[in-house]
C-alpha cells in the first residue's frame, strides 16, 4: 500500500510503498476511505514537538471499511464501517475503570516489544503515528482503537470524529462543565475551535464569542453557532471581549491552538468563577507567565485531553446529532484532496485557508 512517510522535520512527507503485516489476534485491517488532516501531525512535521524514531507513517483521524480481523476479534467483521481514534484503551487500568478511557495509562493498543512490526518500509519496521497511521491506504490497528458506525454516514465526514471534532465537542460538553445559558469564548477557530463552538451551542450556551485573526474562519464560526465574532488582528482580543461583555468576561474560555499567548488571553478573559480550558497542544518546552492579579476570584484553569471522550459511545452519539442536522460536519470539510496532496493540505492549514482538509481514497 501507499502511505505518507515522515523522515525529517521541516521536510515534506513522502508517499512511499509500505508492506502491511497480517492482523494479530485482536487486530483489524481497515481499508481507509478518508482521513482528516489535523494540526497534531503538523506539530511533528514542523518540529514543534519531539518526534519518536523515524521513518514514521503519519495520520490519526481516519475512517474506512473493515477488510480482515484477527482470530480473537469479536466486535468487528469485514464490511463494517468504522472510525479510528487515537484514544485506544485497555479497559483494565485505573483510568479506564473509573470512566476515563481517554486517559488510559497502558500502551495496550501497540504491539508488544519484540513482536513483528505492523508496517515495513524497505524491509524494516516503521512507527505508526498514534498507533494508527491513517495517511495510508490501509490501517492495521488494535480493535480497541475502533468504533463501528452506521453505514449510511459518509466516511469523509465521519473521519473528522476521530480527533478534531471529538476533541472540540467533548471539551465543551464533557471537560468544561458548561451549563445552559453561560457565556463562552473560543480562541482559535480551526477544526477544533469550530467544534468547540458547536459543542457550546449543543450545550445551550447563552452567548458564544469566536476569536480568530482570519475572517474566513470567523464566518465559519458564525455558521457553526457563534453569536459574536472578534477579529484578533484588529486589536487586543481581551479588551474587545471585555467591552463586548460589559466588563464581566466569560464563564468559559477555550484555547484551541496551543499558543501560550492565547492561553494567557483565555485566562484573562474569564469572569468571576470562570473556567479556562486549554485544548490546543503547546510546543515542546513552552511556558506561561502572567500576573496573578489577572485571574479573577475563584477561577479555574484546566486542560482537556481528547475532549474527555468515551469514544465508543460518544462518536455514535455525535454522529446521531449530525444525522438530525444538529451537528454541522459537511461545512467543516473545506477541501477534499488525495493522499498525494498531503503537503498542500499542511500549507493550507498554516495559511488559515481551511477548517479541515480531508484526504479521500478511491
Amino acid at each position: 500500500m501507499h502511505a505518507a512517510i515522515f523522515r525529517e522535520a521541516h521536510q515534506p512527507l513522502a508517499i512511499e510503498s509500505v508492506d502491511v503485516d497480517s492482523p494479530a489476534e485482536r487486530e483489524v485491517v481497515v481499508r481507509t476511505a478518508a482521513t482528516g488532516v489535523c494540526h497534531s501531525d503538523l506539530h511533528f512535521v514542523d518540529g514543534d514537538l519531539p518526534a519518536p524514531p523515524r521513518p514514521m507513517a503519519m495520520g490519526h483521524e481516519g475512517a474506512g471499511v473493515v477488510e480482515a480481523v484477527g482470530a480473537a476479534v469479536t466486535e468487528f467483521q469485514p464490511g463494517d464501517h468504522v472510525v479510528a481514534c487515537l484514544s485506544g484503551f485497555c479497559g483494565m487500568c485505573a483510568q479506564c475503570l473509573s470512566g476515563h478511557p481517554n486517559l488510559c495509562t497502558a500502551r495496550y493498543v501497540s504491539r508488544s516489544r519484540g513482536a513483528d512490526p505492523r508496517l515495513r518500509l524497505d524491509g524494516d519496521g516503521i512507527i505508526q503515528f498514534a498507533d494508527l497511521a491513517t495517511f495510508a491506504e490501509q490501517m492495521l490497528v488494535h480493535e480497541n482503537s475502533l468504533v463501528r458506525i452506521d453505514p449510511d454516514i459518509p466516511l469523509d465526514v465521519a473521519a473528522l470524529m476521530g480527533c478534531g471534532v471529538l476533541t472540540g465537542l467533548g471539551a465543551a460538553l464533557r471537560t468544561a462543565g458548561l451549563e445552559a445559558g453561560q457565556t463562552v469564548a473560543v480562541f482559535g477557530c480551526g477544526g477544533v475551535g469550530l467544534s468547540i463552538v458547536q459543542g457550546a451551542r449543543l450545550g445551550g450556551a447563552g452567548r458564544i464569542i469566536a476569536i480568530d485573526q482570519f475572517q474566513t474562519k470567523l464566518d465559519m464560526a458564525r455558521n457553526m453557532g457563534a453569536t459574536d465574532v472578534l477579529d484578533a488582528s484588529s486589536g487586543d482580543a481581551v479588551e474587545q471581549l471585555r467591552e463586548l461583555t460589559g466588563g464581566a468576561g466569560v464563564d468559559h474560555a477555550f484555547e484551541a491552538v496551543g499558543l501560550p499567548s492565547l492561553i494567557r488571553q483565555s485566562i484573562e478573559a474569564l469572569a468571576i468563577r470562570g473556567t479556562a480550558t486549554i485544548v490546543g497542544v503547546p510546543p515542546a518546552g513552552a511556558s506561561l507567565e502572567f500576573p496573578l492579579d489577572a485571574i479573577r476570584p475563584e477561577c479555574r484553569i484546566q486542560t482537556s485531553r481528547m475532549g474527555s471522550n468515551r469514544f465508543r459511545t460518544d462518536i455514535p452519539m455525535y454522529l446521531e446529532f449530525y444525522r438530525q442536522g444538529r451537528l454541522k460536519l459537511d461545512d467543516m470539510v473545506t477541501r477534499r484532496l488525495g493522499l498525494e496532496d498531503v503537503n498542500e493540505s499542511f500549507r493550507a492549514m498554516k495559511a488559515g485557508e481551511v477548517a479541515r482538509s480531508v484526504l479521500v481514497f478511491d
